[in-house]
């Protein structure tokens, strides 16, 4: 199974880039592992028509048997455990390629959530962008460690 992680904009922040390098380092050493960055969108203003392009780039990008799963607030919460859990249950359904996205700064527009096989949230809290990013590699990283039996996590 081939995992993508999606997301809106660059980085910029040189913390969270070191960061998820090598989260991103430690990952493929199980599976298949790629960062696609969406450009922003520039020239725009309104919130409402920057998701709108957003949803437009995105889906043009997506193919019909990729499974998305939205980093999302309203998502489902998982465990660490139950994470890693989701994860094999993915694996053992044959599943090519899974997408994980995370979204702009104003969130994703209808037709995201209505494409999208699943949504996932990290935490109730809110989190910038940019550090949602190394979060979200961590918990991967550690998905994938809780998988194979390597001593990382620690219940």
């Amino acid at each position: 199974m081939k995992i993508e992680i999606w997301w809106i904009g660059k980085t910029f922040q040189d913390f969270t880039k070191k960061g998820y390098d090598e989260f991103l380092k430690r990952i493929q050493k199980f599976t298949s592992v790629e960062i696609v960055e969406i450009a922003d969108i520039k020239g725009q203003t309104n919130p409402k028509s920057i998701k709108n392009l957003e949803a437009e780039k995105i889906l043009s990008k997506l193919k019909s048997d990729d499974f998305l799963i939205l980093l999302d607030e309203k998502g489902k919460q998982f465990s660490s455990v139950e994470f890693a859990d989701f994860i094999q249950q993915k694996d053992n359904q044959a599943i090519k390629k899974i997408i994980f996205l995370i979204g702009g700064a104003y969130g994703f527009d209808d037709k995201i959530y209505e494409r999208a096989n699943a949504q996932l949230s990290l935490s109730k809290m809110t989190y910038s962008h940019q550090l949602i990013r190394l979060i979200f590699m961590e918990q991967l990283y550690r998905a994938y460690t809780i998988i194979h039996g390597f001593p990382y996590h620690n219940e």
